[in-house]
């Protein structure tokens, strides 16, 4: 589920568990109340229950016909360390369509919901053929050669689109070609000549990241967007398009963990441990054995380590055209235990510092003096709106307003999701 819904629908790991929690815990439907529309959500088994499978061949046979519906229902292999306490994640009733919710439920949980409905449909539908095919095509002398396949029958594909997250290579030598006739004569659209390179692997994308856990046997499904968002909010990681790449903070500390405690920062014995957790979970191992073993082991590392090895590497300050309010002298970005701030460049001389807000796109239109409205994030991490105009004009809202005015009782309208809304909570006033 994570994997598709970065791969098809662009959402992040974070947005994808939040959707999925909410499709699980229940959305607010009109005259009906809250209502789950999801099973369990913290499994990766591929277990379907008898009712559940029965739903399935009903919906396929009339929806897609006969030839769409295999003669026996499609049964999956659980892996060895699948969390099969719950069955797999599915919809809890099929009359629940997607498009019933799309104008109700927020953007993200529709889409996800789309792609759970669909997907569960999909896995007990009849599989899909293609036909292999070699074309040779010839122009003068010259042979162009194309290995592809054409569909021959959509299969479960009527219901659902595989999203793949592969190279250029793959995908031309996976193509899909047109049907073609032998002696066929075809028109050149277009001639790329291009010189091929050997590339190093991609970094990971989230997707990717994920599939590799997965595989491995490295954390359960409850796990894998944590541990992703840990390495980018401690900053050993960072976004490169929709890649992954370690920082020089993470590079410096990798080096680190390699060096002293290889024998434990390592997949194998991640995984081994994992392994024991379970086994621990499932009541066949006491728990007091596997961390005493541990700890035997560790301590050895732990004492030999030299920590005094390691330093943290600092960015170099960034000069700014903002001058110190004491000293004259101009501030500069640094970087501390709790995010950037801005520090007298005169310091030790000047201890004066400020807090510092990272520049962001106007996002909206101050209402009380019509300055740009520029989004700022809070101590604690809340992003709030506030006016470029500070300190004389000292606006804030948690929403961004649009600088005008509500029709029904003049307090100012901000943008929700895909509404305008009013901001006083007294007033009921929506513009979609």
């Amino acid at each position: 589920m994570q994997q598709d819904a970065l791969n098809k629908l662009n959402m992040s790991l974070k947005r994808t568990t939040q959707a999925a929690q909410q499709l699980y815990e229940g959305i607010e439907l009109p005259n009906e109340g809250k209502i789950a529309f999801i099973t369990y959500i913290r499994t990766d088994s591929v277990r379907i229950s008898e009712d559940a499978v029965k739903m399935a061949r009903e919906h396929i046979l009339s929806k897609y016909g006969e030839e769409y519906l295999p003669k026996q229902p499609n049964v999956f292999h659980v892996k060895e360390n699948a969390q099969d306490a719950h069955e797999a994640i599915r919809p809890i009733s099929l009359k629940r369509t997607p498009e019933s919710i799309k104008d109700i439920a927020p953007s993200d949980a529709y889409k996800l919901y789309k792609l759970i409905y669909e997907r569960f449909v999909a896995c007990q539908m009849s599989e899909a053929e293609y036909d292999n095919v070699t074309a040779q095509i010839k122009a003068n002398d010259c042979t162009f050669k194309s290995v592809g396949k054409t569909l021959k029958f959509a299969g479960w594909t009527g219901a659902y689109k595989v999203a793949q997250d592969i190279d250029k290579d793959d995908k031309e030598e996976n193509a899909k070609l047109p049907s073609l006739e032998e002696g066929e004569v075809l028109d050149l659209v277009e001639i790329k000549p291009e010189q091929k390179f050997t590339k190093p692997p991609s970094r990971y994308t989230e997707a990717t990241l994920v599939k590799a856990m997965e595989e491995k046997g490295i954390g359960r499904p409850a796990t894998y967007a944590p541990t992703v968002t840990v390495l980018a909010s401690r900053q050993y990681t960072e976004k490169d398009g929709k890649y992954i790449k370690p920082t020089e903070l993470g590079r410096s500390v990798t080096g680190f963990l390699e060096n002293y405690f290889n024998k434990m920062i390592n997949v194998a014995f991640t995984a081994y441990m994992e392994t024991k957790l379970d086994e621990i979970a499932e009541n066949n191992l006491e728990w007091q054995k596997v961390i005493d073993d541990f700890w035997k082991s560790f301590k050895d590392l732990l004492v030999n380590a030299n920590f005094k090895a390691y330093v943290s590497p600092k960015p170099e300050p960034i000069e700014t055209d903002i001058l110190c309010d004491k000293c004259g002298h101009k501030m500069v970005i640094r970087e501390g235990k709790y995010g950037k701030f801005l520090g007298c460049s005169n310091f030790p001389n000047c201890k004066n510092i400020m807090p510092y807000n990272e520049p962001t796109a106007p996002k909206g239109v101050c209402p009380e003096c019509g300055k740009e409205v520029l989004q700022k994030r809070s101590k604690k991490g809340k992003i709030f709106y506030s006016c470029s105009g500070y300190p004389d004009c000292k606006f804030m809202s948690w929403d961004i307003p649009t600088g005008e005015k509500c029709p029904e009782c003049g307090a100012y309208l901000v943008k929700k999701g895909k509404r305008i809304i009013c901001s006083s909570s007294s007033c009921k006033y929506v513009k979609e």
